[in-house]
């Protein structure tokens, strides 16, 4: 059986795709079509044939790129790599045999619909599901990675263990040595545990402001590396200079995202927004403490990591006010994030990370 999985959403998403993947690849090759950040998450990753890249900001952008993209499908289902001119295997049974949206807009809906796919899997509740001739049903008391595995089973199939749904990733060893060369460069005593500290989000609600009161209670017992993308590099600057100088570190915007996954694996623990790097951390089976604010893990996307344990306040019956968390706060007073204090989640990691 040749598949592929449609993944275009947030990197969070893509990480919670590779259970999917995983299980598709016992049955066969699978190819994933993502985008050009996903496309990056998934490098290495032995389970996936070819990963195709939809570029539909820039490169694929408008029906042109609509149009290229249907044709980059159809070749890669026939030819089994997206540059072969010669068929791997009969043309009857080369081209995909089922598709599995794992992401539910329409436009994805299309796109596949527009490649001949004739089997095409989605949740119930996505917006293209009436180009789907499979409907599965979307489980919302569910973790996102059972949901997106489950596209992949029948209805009687047994629940998952725990090892078939722990998302995974693949850092090379580029990704190591980058992550060596900068805690060499930047702490002391590379021999004390360090504490990762993920302060980004692409949503404002969701990001908690005590990180930096925080990193100094860390700091009197392990050292601290600032992870996130480029627009956490001065926040990361800030939190490293009020440190003693040698046993912090800011990795912000100096590593990718493989890198970032190879640093959280060495970590003693990660705190992070609900945000990408608590699922970094769940496919790097590392202890996470996640802050939510305007969003539940009850959503679907909690840490997955051992001994992980998540951070909230409960008594607002404001919350959750978004499913994504929105850039500010609907009443205007932030309490779900003001009113969680850094030493009660420093209680929170100290019994977490022990």
């Amino acid at each position: 059986m040749t598949s592929l999985v449609v993944q275009t959403s947030f990197l969070g998403d893509v990480v919670l795709t590779t259970p999917l993947i995983a299980e598709l690849a016992n049955r066969g090759p699978v190819d994933v079509l993502t985008t050009p950040e996903g496309g990056v998450v998934l490098r290495n990753n032995p389970q996936i044939r070819n990963v195709l890249i939809y570029d539909r900001r820039e490169a694929d952008r408008g029906i042109t790129g609509f149009m290229r993209t249907v044709g980059r499908i159809r070749h890669t289902g026939l030819y089994g790599s997206p540059e072969s001119t010669t068929t791997t295997h009969n043309a009857a049974g080369g081209f995909y045999e089922a598709a599995y949206l794992a992401q539910g807009s329409l436009r994805s809906a299309l796109l596949v619909a527009s490649t001949g796919v004739k089997k095409r899997v989605g949740f119930n509740t996505s917006e293209g599901r009436r180009l789907y001739t499979d409907r599965v049903e979307y489980r919302a008391d569910r973790h996102h990675a059972e949901r997106l595995w489950r596209l992949s089973m029948s209805e009687c199939a047994d629940p998952p263990s725990p090892e078939q749904i722990t998302p995974r990733l693949f850092p090379s060893a580029d990704d190591d040595h980058a992550v060596d060369t900068l805690l060499r460069s930047q702490l002391a005593d590379r021999a004390r545990p360090f504490v990762a500290l993920a302060p980004g989000s692409a949503w404002g609600t969701k990001r908690w402001p005590f990180f930096p009161e925080l990193a100094i209670r860390i700091a009197e017992e392990s050292n601290v590396v600032v992870l996130g993308g480029n627009s956490e590099v001065a926040l990361g600057d800030m939190i490293v200079s009020q440190l003693p100088t040698g046993c912090a570190a800011n990795a912000a915007g100096r590593l990718g995202i493989l890198a970032s996954a190879a640093l959280i694996s060495r970590a003693r623990g990660l705190v992070s927004n609900d945000s990408a790097p608590q699922h970094l951390a769940s496919a790097m089976n590392t202890p996470t403490v996640s802050v939510f604010g305007p969003t539940v893990p009850e959503f679907g996307f909690g840490p997955m990591g051992p001994r992980s344990a998540v951070a909230g306040n409960h008594a607002l019956t404001c919350r959750p006010c978004d499913h994504h968390g929105p850039q500010r706060c609907p009443l205007g007073h932030w309490r779900c994030m003001r009113e969680l204090s850094s030493d009660h989640v420093f209680d929170l990691l100290a019994r977490t990370f022990s």
